[in-house]
């Protein structure tokens, strides 16, 4: 298959995987979601939508969180890890969004990326899911797929980020980045894969990750 051929073999599937892509972090609006996906760095999203609701319960909007101390804040989000970072950003983000954006979250790129421990991939999350913005957030499970399915040889996840953008049409963007999260959980994890299941990576997969894969089964 073409490079071509195999992004749409893999459009195809997924589609027919996940015609209803569900978002994987509960909230209700944009900063909920923010807050959601700020809080998912280095962190499930199962652990994130169990604290989420206790976090919530006291402030789920920036007026309510800037009246809660870093401290407050840090001990609710500590099984999230990274809480003292985490919580001095949320803190901060929420006077900024007060300060400059009348409370509400910004649309921009640029503006989001301003905001205290919000990087590209956050940005990138929060314009696709809360405002329809095409983005193609890349995390883990998106950087070993791409590689797998012989899209991308980025190094990092900017690089594949950019080798998707260039491979998708920017109309699938949206759903295919949340399809392909859940195939890589679902399908083609890390760790415990089986390739029998891997309809995708069994069809299209790069050899030398399959040859692999067959090297350390056979053992």
């Amino acid at each position: 298959m073409t490079k071509q051929e195999r992004a749409t073999f893999v459009i195809n599937t997924l589609k027919e995987l996940y015609p209803n892509v569900p978002i994987p972090l509960n909230h209700k609006d944009p900063y909920t979601l923010l807050i959601a996906v700020l809080l998912s760095a280095q962190c499930t999203d199962v652990r994130v939508n169990q604290i989420t609701p206790l976090l919530f319960a006291k402030a789920d909007n920036p007026y309510d969180m800037i009246k809660m101390s870093v401290e407050e804040i840090k001990e609710i989000i500590r099984p999230c890890g990274l809480s003292p970072m985490k919580s001095k950003g949320i803190h901060g983000l929420s006077h900024i969004l007060i300060d400059k954006h009348g409370g509400n979250v910004p649309q921009s790129f640029e503006s989001l990326e301003e905001l205290p421990a919000v990087g590209h991939k956050t940005a990138s999350v929060v314009m696709s899911q809360a405002f329809g913005f095409p983005a193609f957030p890349v995390d883990t499970h998106i950087h070993r797929l791409m590689y797998r399915w012989n899209l991308s040889s980025g190094k990092n996840v900017v690089e594949t980020e950019k080798d998707a953008k260039r491979i998708f049409p920017i109309a699938t963007w949206n759903d295919l980045h949340l399809q392909m999260i859940w195939y890589g959980r679902e399908y083609s994890p890390a760790r415990g894969w089986d390739l029998e299941k891997d309809i995708i990576t069994k069809t299209i997969g790069r050899k030398n990750v399959l040859e692999e894969y067959h090297t350390k089964t056979s053992r």
